[in-house]
């Protein structure tokens, strides 16, 4: 009778420990979630629309529509269904973070799983086959393998196959072009009304060509829309395949009118690049609007974890070169970002005596000149290897994003120079892009403007473009800053025109990467509760639409 009571004893024992064990976990991972979800600040995205007809504000409906099916269909991109996968998340902060990440995998801790049962993320989303090797991929012999608008996909009988976009989700892209052909009745702007009308054929055919030619010849419309496929960095296998996301804006015609005079410069400062003439021989297209815009939402693949706050649009090189690009600055959510992150980060990691150089309009111009870098240097290859962005395949993004960041500086410089840029003082631009970088490395090696920033710093570094105090903080170089600028500007349009992948994939692997003194001072700013980013409540509610 005692044996079966010490017996029953520590059976029981052995329950409440097990209880014990299961009631530490969770409480472990809601305090792991809690941590996660403070990476984020809560922003409401809005903006005034009270001098929008009523006709605009009916349009504006029909395209937060539209962008909600961008939404839908980058789910299934990057995970697959929405409900299948959220509904299997009893946690209600762990399916939010879930929400913010479109999945699993941490996005701005270099795509650590956050749920159990998940392991990587396959490097190519939902683009390619899982089971698919690089080998199989390059063996295949199929013209629109690599292009941006197609899936690779598996036939009945296990062979690869692509299937294009507009078949693939044939019903999402039916429902979106039908709700841009209802959003174009209502638009009082002729050329914004032609826009949708094309766009809406484009999602139903994947050829963007015409509309992007027609986005770019808008003028005058208050609100605009980008919508469909359009970046590549979730196809982390190769870099070929583009997303779906939209962007909802109101344009900010003040702050517009105070970029405009910059387009004219645009071919002036292709040819001062610091690179040799072979490097700089494509002539940009002239057609170049730089404009600031509040936006109103965020929906697909731009809506993941980290927020763009510029745009530089169309990528199709065709387009550039023959008509030019757009750049548009989201100057809501960029004020959004200064203010709660990379304000406070300066506070922690910039000298004292340099603070003062952190200022908003140096913000907002580094990121434009960002931008409007993009749309310089050279698309092709100078030895034919095609596109750039096809030689450099998976390595692309980071290297473009690096030469866009290092470019925009050097055109700041070069304005300021020129006696044309005088709208801050030349150090605030060069402190504030050095606090940039420790916003932006936080973003992890998983994303192509963190891997630039980490490349970047560890350039500056070893050219002595900054010095690290005693006490933890840094001091800019301006006069070492701006010779590494003019030189990393040189190393990176080389390997561009020269397609070197292999250069590219090296540096990657040497410097695109965190090391140990700066894992150190960024730790500082997480103890300092400083989130890496932010998150939006946003929508029809936020502008009061019904």
């Amino acid at each position: 009778m005692i044996k079966y009571s010490l017996l029953f004893v520590m059976m029981f024992s052995m329950i409440l420990t097990s209880c014990d064990n299961a009631e530490k976990k969770t409480s472990e991972n809601k305090e792991k979630t809690t941590y996660k979800m403070a990476k984020y600040a809560e922003v409401k995205l809005t903006t005034d629309i009270s001098h929008l007809s009523d006709n605009q504000r009916e349009m504006l409906k029909k395209l937060f529509q539209a962008a909600d099916v961008m939404e839908e269909i980058f789910w299934l991109e990057n995970i697959g269904d929405k409900q299948d996968f959220l509904s299997g998340i009893d946690d209600n902060n762990i399916r939010r973070y879930a929400e913010i990440n479109y999945g699993p995998w941490d996005e701005l801790n270099n795509l650590a799983p956050f749920i159990d049962g998940y392991e990587k993320k396959p490097a190519g989303a939902q683009f390619y086959p899982h089971d698919m090797t690089v080998e199989e991929f390059e063996a295949w012999d199929n013209p629109d393998k690599t292009n941006l608008y197609t899936l690779v996909k598996r036939n009945d009988e296990g062979k690869l196959t692509i299937v294009w976009y507009h078949d693939a989700f044939k019903s999402h892209v039916e429902k979106a072009a039908g709700l841009l052909l209802e959003a174009a009745s209502f638009a009082d702007d002729k050329d914004f009304a032609n826009y949708l009308t094309l766009r809406s054929k484009a999602l139903l055919t994947d050829d963007y060509f015409e509309s992007d030619m027609a986005w770019l010849s808008m003028k005058n419309n208050l609100v605009d829309i980008v919508v469909g496929p359009i970046e590549n960095y979730t196809d982390g296998l190769f870099g070929y395949k583009a997303a779906h996301e939209s962007f909802v804006l109101v344009k900010d015609v003040v702050w517009s009118d105070r970029l405009s005079k910059y387009a004219a410069f645009l071919p002036q400062l292709q040819k001062e690049l610091p690179v040799e003439d072979a490097y700089k021989a494509e002539t940009p297209g002239s057609d170049v609007d730089l404009n600031a815009y509040d936006v109103i939402y965020y929906a697909g693949d731009c809506n993941m974890a980290g927020k763009t706050i510029a745009i530089n649009l169309p990528n199709d090189e065709r387009v550039q070169l023959q008509k030019g690009t757009r750049k548009l600055q989201l100057k809501n959510a960029m004020r959004a970002k200064f203010d709660n992150i990379l304000v406070p980060i300066a506070d922690v990691l910039i000298a004292k005596d340099q603070r003062k150089h952190i200022t908003f309009d140096a913000f907002f111009s580094n990121t434009m000149f960002h931008e409007v870098a993009h749309g310089l240097g050279i698309k092709n290859t100078i030895n034919g290897k095609g596109s750039a962005r096809k030689a450099l395949k998976e390595k692309y993004s980071a290297i473009e994003e690096g030469k866009a960041d290092i470019l925009g500086l050097f055109l700041v410089t070069k304005l300021n120079k020129m006696g044309e840029f005088n709208d801050t003082d030349l150090m605030d631009n060069y402190v504030t892009f050095m606090a940039g970088i420790f916003r932006s490395v936080r973003f992890g090696a998983s994303s192509a403007h963190g891997m630039a920033n980490m490349l970047r710093f560890n350039y500056f570094m070893e050219k002595g473009a900054f010095v690290r105090n005693e006490d933890g903080t840094y001091t800019t170089d301006i006069d070492k800053m701006k010779i590494a600028a003019a030189d990393l500007t040189q190393k990176i349009l080389k390997m561009q025109g020269d397609g070197d992948y292999e250069a590219a994939k090296a540096w990657i692997e040497k410097d695109g990467i965190i090391k140990d003194q700066l894992k150190d001072d960024l730790q500082r700013v997480n103890d300092a509760g400083i989130p890496v980013d932010i998150y939006f409540k946003q929508g029809p509610k936020m502008l009061g639409l019904k």
